[in-house]
């Protein structure tokens, strides 16, 4: 009895591991299968088109209709559906070229100027290319093209035109094949390129006021500050305990007999800044924001080019009280490309200011930049500015000709004691004008060469 039980149980045991081997190798193997099947129904999801879709379902449900009932005709038309579909699927047989490269030769432009997408195509292959159609996006449209055959080593070289029309940053591809049916039921799209940006930059003008007239202070403007150590002499005194040595005048020490130490008046660099309104009912019409923007773009790129002290600055978003534009903020919404927001200590309005290391940074961040409907006022974004950025000594406010005087001298007024203030006003067309409102020089700008005339008439005065 015992030893029947001891045969029994081993032979037991084997069929309950060997059981459970291939319970588990059915497991992998359904696993397997649901992954080969999700791949193959994401691969047909991406090549099926929905008339395709269509096709393939009206086969099926012919097909079960016609053998349900018997419905000799309706099998025929099931087939027929299918092998049509069938058909179409050997099109998208081959991959074409072995290389697409999509370039940008120049990176950025101004408004207006030529701009093109250089695309190259090669077949390192053994086997012909027999062609394709080949898709580019450049900005809101598709540019399309059909590659002509190859034969091992070929290659075709084209390029694209890009609209230059607005200001602002157009993407430029990715560059792919398309693949596709005469009857549209299968397309298959592949990508060779990455997406490209294409910065086309505010039109600037040449303006040469901003090295003479307004800024010769290339050693710093005195200030009737006192300190002990700087460059602009003031007058001698009486030694002091702790006053540097260095600067002990000796022949006058000797003179009096009593040590006597120079002093010196504090001086500073002058500091540019450009404040940038974008309130949009501060402009009649679009083309006057795009001719204020070009306006600050000169003035910000010329005293860049002199490697001035600058400051470009514009308008914060206002908030009910609250700091118009903090940085979780500026961070959530796109914002120009090393833009930081710069907070009023008012917790009134705010202002952004762009990067101004080189030309091309500040450009790049114009590319981007639009009217805003919650634009702090013009008085309130000059006080914040006033309270973030210091040793300004020339301040240009740029506007649309919509704004009031009595604005721009209100923000006038906000800024430091000693910072002599111009504002520009922008009407698309309109006629050039220079005149004084309450020791802010207001000027009328029609057209973007009007501004390298005021400027330099204005220079030329001072």
């Amino acid at each position: 009895m015992s030893s029947d039980t001891r045969t029994i149980i081993p032979e037991e045991a084997a069929s309950q591991g060997l059981l459970a081997v291939v319970i588990a190798r059915a497991v992998v193997a359904a696993r397997a299968a649901a992954s080969v099947l999700e791949r193959t129904t994401r691969a047909a999801r991406s090549v099926v088109t929905p008339l395709g879709w269509g096709v393939i379902a009206g086969g099926i449900a012919s097909l079960v209709l016609a053998y349900g009932w018997g419905w000799t005709e309706l099998a025929v038309i099931g087939w027929g559906l299918l092998f049509v579909a069938a058909a179409a699927s050997l099109w998208l047989v081959g991959r074409g070229a072995g290389q697409i490269l999509l370039t940008l030769p120049v990176p950025r432009v101004a408004v207006g100027e030529t701009a093109e997408a250089r695309l190259v195509a090669r077949n390192p292959g053994r086997r012909r290319f027999s062609g394709a159609r080949l898709e580019i996006p450049v900005g809101r449209r598709v540019v399309e093209l059909l590659l002509p055959a190859l034969s091992r080593g070929g290659e075709v070289d084209e390029h694209v035109g890009i609209p230059t029309d607005r200001r602002g940053i157009v993407a430029v591809g990715p560059a792919r094949t398309v693949r596709a049916d005469p009857l549209g039921l299968m397309r298959r799209e592949i990508v060779w390129s990455d997406v490209r940006e294409l910065h086309v930059h505010p039109r600037t003008v040449a303006v040469s006021a901003l090295s003479t007239g307004y800024l010769r202070d290339l050693e710093g403007s005195p200030t009737r500050d006192l300190t002990a150590s700087d460059i602009a002499f003031h007058a001698l005194r009486e030694y002091q305990p702790g006053d540097d040595r260095r600067y002990i005048h000796w022949r006058s020490s000797a003179k009096t007999g009593t040590f006597m130490v120079r002093q010196f008046e504090e001086t500073r660099r002058s500091r540019l800044m450009v404040l940038l309104d974008l309130r949009p009912d501060a402009y009649e019409d679009p083309d006057d924001f795009e001719l204020a923007v070009s306006v600050a773009a000169s003035i910000g790129a010329r005293a860049i080019r002199d490697a001035r002290s600058l400051a470009f600055a514009v308008s914060g978003r206002w908030r009910s009280g609250r700091p118009a534009l903090n940085r979780r903020t500026a961070l959530n919404r796109r914002t120009a490309p090393g833009a930081e927001p710069v907070r009023s200590r008012s917790g009134i309005a705010a202002v952004r200011e762009l990067p101004t290391a080189s030309r091309d940074r500040l450009l790049d961040a114009l590319c981007i930049e639009e009217r805003d409907p919650r634009a702090a006022a013009l008085g309130d974004v000059a006080r914040a500015a006033a309270e973030s950025i210091s040793g300004v000594s020339l301040a240009f406010v740029i506007t649309g000709g919509a704004c009031e005087v009595a604005d721009l001298r209100q923000a006038a007024t906000r800024l430091p004691l000693g910072v002599e203030t111009i504002a520009v006003r922008c009407r698309s067309e309109g006629e050039a004008s220079a005149r004084s409102v309450g020791g802010v020089a207001v000027y009328g700008i029609g057209y973007l060469e009007d501004l390298a005339s005021l400027l330099a008439r204005t220079a030329s005065v001072a």
